[in-house]
């Protein structure tokens, strides 16, 4: 489990993910029809050839599980418990298929959970970057994370 526990968080730090991804034709084009969503900017060429950006967009709600799925190894494998959710989500750049995304995270805040003591309260500021140095999605993530497990 290469996860990090609560108390491994420090405030400020910031992880500069060693995984990236290239995105393609086929995670878009299956993710929009997975998920219903049959906007032509997504899935039709000629449609999006017309439009300001020249070129279908890749799904903007694939680029957030993208950004936050590249930050998972360096993080919360193994110790999150659950995602408490997401906020401040936005997309200044659009992704293209061949565009290659890399993740910084910075740990924003922690807190020590009130319900339970074997949980802590993370929050990530996710910024996904593509190839040519702009940022195509950033976010607010809280995450319920486990403590480090103590010894009898």
């Amino acid at each position: 489990m290469s996860g990090l526990y609560y108390e491994q968080f420090e405030v400020g730090h910031v992880f500069t993910h060693a995984i990236t991804r290239t995105v393609t034709e086929m995670d878009n084009t299956l993710f929009s029809t997975l998920t219903m969503n049959p906007q032509p900017l997504h899935l039709d060429a000629e449609f999006a050839a017309k439009t300001e950006f020249g070129q279908r967009l890749v799904n903007s709600l694939f680029t957030l599980g993208l950004v936050i799925g590249l930050t998972v190894s360096d993080t919360t494998l193994g110790t999150t418990i659950a995602n408490l959710g997401m906020s401040d989500v936005r997309f200044p750049h659009p992704v293209f298929h061949g565009d290659t995304i890399r993740v910084e995270t910075k740990v924003i805040s922690t807190r020590a959970s009130k319900s339970r003591n074997d949980a802590g309260i993370i929050e990530f500021e996710h910024k996904g970057i593509n190839q040519r140095g702009e940022i195509v999605c950033l976010c607010i993530r809280t995450a319920f994370m486990k403590r480090l497990p103590v010894n009898p």
